[in-house]
């Protein structure tokens, strides 16, 4: 592929990235063909084929799973949220519409999956990052626990020295490079990826400013989808009007309260972390998850050989 294909083929993945983007955004409302496509800047006679090419899933296709499985991740974590409201959060008609749709899916009618699932739907973060280039002081060296997802173990503040403050942060708007398909231990993935974000904003001085904070964002449950359809972002936060193209993209982390535990960790001891925020720390905080992104941010340098990490749950009072 020659730099002119390229340009042309990173210009088609940023329009589907914007779009995804609105969806996630828009999940509990009607979305016709007609306003996606225009969303996408892809006519309404081409964008159906054009979605499907890059996403190996039609358009309506995709819209439904991410309803279904951000259904079934309310499910567990908002046990106190009925399954009639959850269906309407997620772009239902109705309860028995969420319902005929999530058996279908998963096998299991709502309440059999709440049952069964318990309240459990950690976040996992399964990465880890290389040795960057010109920038490489700027990014974060991220473990990776091969563990993680099978990983149910306790974990006590004070083995870990956790600090958990709610926090109201502002919006941020964040330039980010995203990658869909399976990335647990793959290594190479996320130093590419941010190798590619921070060659981008190294010469814009984004790279530079002392401002600057570095996100992943993690789009899906790994527990409910299947990893060739998982969707993680790699983010660094600019200014509201910084101009993107090609494979960068735009988007913004809303305001609101945020859970937000501070850890110094090691590999060993990242996949605990996670699960003891939603295990531990969460169902005694007289909080519940939100309908907000979950995202790890790396306020720090690495010290001593551990990785500085604030993992950030978005919250609301019970």
């Amino acid at each position: 592929m020659n730099g002119q294909q390229q340009k042309m083929m990173n210009e088609y993945i940023s329009r589907i990235n914007t779009v995804i983007d609105y969806i996630d955004q828009h999940i509990s409302q009607d979305m016709t063909l007609d306003e996606l496509a225009s969303v996408a800047g892809f006519s309404k006679f081409h964008f159906h084929r054009i979605f499907y090419s890059f996403m190996k899933e039609t358009l309506f296709q995709f819209i439904q799973r991410i309803r279904l499985q951000k259904g079934a991740d309310r499910l567990c974590m908002n046990r106190d949220v009925s399954i009639t409201q959850i269906a309407y959060d997620c772009g239902f008609s109705s309860s028995a519409a969420f319902s005929r749709s999530f058996k279908a899916f998963f096998n299991q009618t709502p309440s059999q999956y709440r049952s069964e699932k318990g309240n459990w739907c950690v976040q996992n973060s399964n990465m880890n990052q290389g040795d960057g280039n010109q920038w490489k002081e700027k990014i974060p060296k991220i473990p990776y626990n091969e563990g993680i997802l099978n990983e149910k173990g306790k974990m006590n503040m004070s083995d870990y020295s956790t600090q958990v403050t709610v926090r109201n942060l502002e919006e941020m708007t964040l330039a980010y490079v995203r990658y869909i398909g399976p990335y647990a231990g793959n290594e190479d993935l996320f130093k590419n990826l941010f190798d590619r974000l921070y060659s981008w904003a190294g010469p814009r001085g984004l790279a530079d400013d002392p401002n600057a904070k570095c996100l992943i964002i993690y789009h899906d449950n790994p527990e409910i989808t299947e990893e060739e359809k998982l969707r993680v972002s790699v983010c660094l936060s600019v200014p509201a009007d910084t101009p993107v193209d090609g494979e960068i993209g735009k988007m913004t982390i809303p305001a609101g309260k945020y859970a937000m535990a501070r850890y110094e960790l090691t590999s060993e001891e990242y996949g605990k972390a996670w699960d003891w925020v939603y295990s531990q720390w969460l169902p005694q905080s007289g909080y519940e998850p939100d309908d907000r992104p979950c995202f790890e941010w790396y306020p720090e340098a690495e010290k001593d050989g551990k990785v500085i990490v604030d993992i950030c749950v978005p919250v609301k009072p019970m």
